[in-house]
């Protein structure tokens, strides 16, 4: 089973609780100007780094778990994110992600499965990062939304958090922990 076909159960609850669910939107980064650790992408992704992660649907249950092996490698102000992913039901998938470093902590990126340029910004210790993907969900393909909300912490921790959505409403949630 693919992440994506995790998605279509919960699109048709996700639908029908539209009224009552708002747009997801994360802190203000500003908020995060005086941090104590400064985050830098390249920096902190170029080499090797494991990272674990969950998919819950928007009622908090856990659907899938999954382990990421990542190589980063930097050349002519370009960071590319090779992800090999090995799901907990021994199914394995690979994104690989170009990722233009613009500078002013500004990032511009695509890989595979996103048909735009994912967009984000880092400011202290916080990246937001946004973008479509293309999901195959049994027959068709679906666009959904990240709004992932990346946070440095101590020993080299990063934690993620994606808010997931589909016709703007909120269909689930990524959360995963790299550790270099």
């Amino acid at each position: 089973m693919r992440l994506s076909d995790l998605f279509a159960p919960t699109l048709a609850v996700a639908t029908s609780a539209a009224v009552a669910t708002g747009c997801v939107s994360g802190p203000d980064l500003q908020e995060f100007k005086q941090a104590p650790r400064q985050l830098v992408l390249e920096d902190y992704f170029l080499g090797k780094t494991t990272a674990y992660g969950v998919f819950e649907d928007r009622f908090g249950k856990v659907r899938r778990s999954f382990k990421v092996d990542i190589t980063g490698t930097v050349e002519d102000n370009v960071l590319t994110l090779d992800e090999r992913f090995i799901y907990d039901d021994g199914e394995r998938d690979t994104r690989v992600w170009t990722i233009d470093i613009l500078g002013g902590g500004e990032y511009r990126g695509t890989a595979g499965d996103v048909p735009d340029y994912a967009e984000g910004k880092v400011i202290g210790n916080a990246f937001n990062w946004k973008y479509k993907v293309d999901l195959k969900v049994g027959d068709s393909i679906w666009n959904v939304g990240f709004d992932d909300w990346m946070y440095l912490l101590e020993d080299g921790v990063l934690i993620n958090r994606a808010y997931v959505t589909r016709f703007g409403i909120r269909i689930g949630e990524v959360t995963i922990a790299f550790q270099k």
